[in-house]
């Protein structure tokens, strides 16, 4: 599974994030260890006050623990990733806090764990702590059988697309998905040479070239948001500026902002509406079905859990009633009968709790089974919408071109460059393989041997993502 870690502070504001309720459908507190208060707020408060009479300020070390999407996992494998991480960083017998969360039919953890050793009043260290996280969560991938993803196999494999806590919660302020943005923008970088075929691809993915406030490249979305080329590409300042020029030239973020305000936006609006109008129709009778599912799993583990309680607490008075009193009790002590009794209680409630468990995760896997379901036609249906507002984007970029006298651009395909590439991932050997060279036995090419033009560069881009080929107007 992958694990996420971050030291940080701010207790109060981390346990209400872990219990909030707008982004889960359900939250289980699952543990709480070396703490007075039995819940989560009041624990995290508690560790802080600790940590006041040293002078740690990032007293607490949060990590999410997320399993792949496709497997079913156990509370006993999150429980062993768990034991593994304290083990790696240290933190052994350190308090802690253990939530679940499920969103989107998919369930993950998220564990914390206070620094501070009360014995000594220090901090516990955490050098190399995201190295270390990335060993464990290897080692979880080998030993639960799970496809590793190529990113941590090797880092320089890792998915173009992901994306910071902050391009999350820019994409959220607009209704956008994070990793679509910066596909769009990867997938325009992957199919221009120049500046004028960039800014091309960029409008008919709804974002605008621009000049950014410290003098950079930047998009400007159809919303209003200003994403970074540079860091959305993952290219150099010096890369962009190679290919796109220097942005003196460009509009400023304001300008942009005007422009589609008042040239871009009266031709689409009433477009716009209505394809929003018709998504947000669909999707609000999903996302009904999505509450009224939600509501009955909560009402079901409920139900569960008060039947296993009352039954649990039956068992337990009558294992309690095997042990007789007075002179009878003492003569099973004298004689062992006792001690044998307290084998078998102790048997029959360890075999009761996995018991439990049991039907506990049958019952969760089934409700997620049913989640991932409805899940499935969430996100198809936001595909859909997505594409009907990408294909409006083109043809006001063709619009664009045609009042100049240019030739319009065909309608793009519905599977993108990089549906393609994900399809290429799930077979490994059909991804290009990058060149490797050793040091020692093979000569690296020299200088000349890499040149290459950029019509030779964008036929090579083409070959490999088996795009169209471009009109000539945007070839040049």
């Amino acid at each position: 599974m992958i694990l996420k870690g971050s030291q940080r502070g701010g207790a109060k504001q981390l346990g209400l994030h872990l219990l909030k309720t707008e982004e889960n459908e359900h939250i289980e507190l699952h543990d709480i260890r070396g703490f007075i208060s039995d819940d989560v707020v009041g624990a995290l408060r508690e560790a802080e006050a600790i940590a006041r009479g040293t002078k740690c300020r990032q007293f607490l070390f949060s990590v999410s623990l997320n399993p792949p999407e496709t497997q079913v996992v156990r509370v006993e494998t999150f429980e062993k990733a768990l034991q593994a991480i304290e083990k790696r960083h240290g933190l052994t017998g350190q308090p802690r806090v253990v939530v679940f969360h499920e969103k989107e039919g998919r369930r993950h953890a998220h564990a914390v764990w206070s620094r501070i050793d009360a014995e000594t009043m220090t901090a516990r260290p955490l050098s190399f702590y995201k190295n270390k996280l990335r060993e464990v969560s290897r080692q979880l991938y080998l030993e639960n059988g799970w496809q590793m993803p190529r990113g941590l196999v090797d880092p320089k494999d890792r998915d173009p697309r992901n994306f910071s806590l902050a391009e999350w919660q820019q994409a959220k302020r607009i209704g956008r998905h994070a990793g679509e943005l910066k596909g769009l923008i990867q997938e325009a970088w992957a199919i221009s040479d120049s500046r004028q075929t960039f800014s091309h691809a960029l409008e008919e993915r709804g974002l605008y070239l621009a000049r950014g406030d410290r003098r950079s490249h930047v998009a400007v979305t159809f919303e209003g948001e200003v994403i970074s080329i540079a860091r959305a590409t993952g290219r150099k300042s010096k890369d962009v500026r190679a290919r796109l020029g220097k942005p003196d030239e460009l509009r400023s973020i304001e300008d942009a902002r005007k422009r589609i305000a008042e040239d871009i936006l009266p031709r689409m609006k009433a477009h716009l509406d209505k394809a929003r109008a018709d998504a947000k129709q669909e999707l609000n009778a999903l996302n009904a079905r999505r509450e009224a599912m939600a509501r009955a799993h909560a009402e079901e583990r409920a139900k569960l859990n008060a039947g296993q309680k009352a039954r649990f607490e039956a068992e337990a008075r009558m294992r309690a009633e095997r042990f007789r009193k007075g002179m009878a009790g003492l003569w099973d002590r004298l004689t062992g009968k006792r001690r044998e009794l307290e084998k078998q209680n102790e048997l029959e409630a360890l075999w009761a709790l996995q018991r439990d468990r049991d039907q506990r995760q049958m019952m969760l896997n089934a409700q997620l089974r049913e989640r991932q379901d409805l899940q499935t036609e969430i996100k198809a249906t936001r595909t859909r919408h997505a594409q009907a507002l990408r294909e409006l984007h083109v043809d006001t970029a063709n619009y664009r071109l045609m009042q100049r006298g240019q030739e319009p651009k065909p309608q793009p395909t519905s599977k993108t460059a990089f549906d393609r590439l994900d399809a290429m991932r799930e077979q490994p050997e059909a991804m290009p393989q990058r060149p490797r060279f050793d040091r020692v036995n093979e000569k690296k090419p020299d200088a000349g041997s890499r040149r290459m033009s950029s019509d030779e560069r964008l036929k090579r881009l083409r070959e490999q993502q088996q795009m169209p080929p471009r009109g000539p107007e945007l070839d040049r």
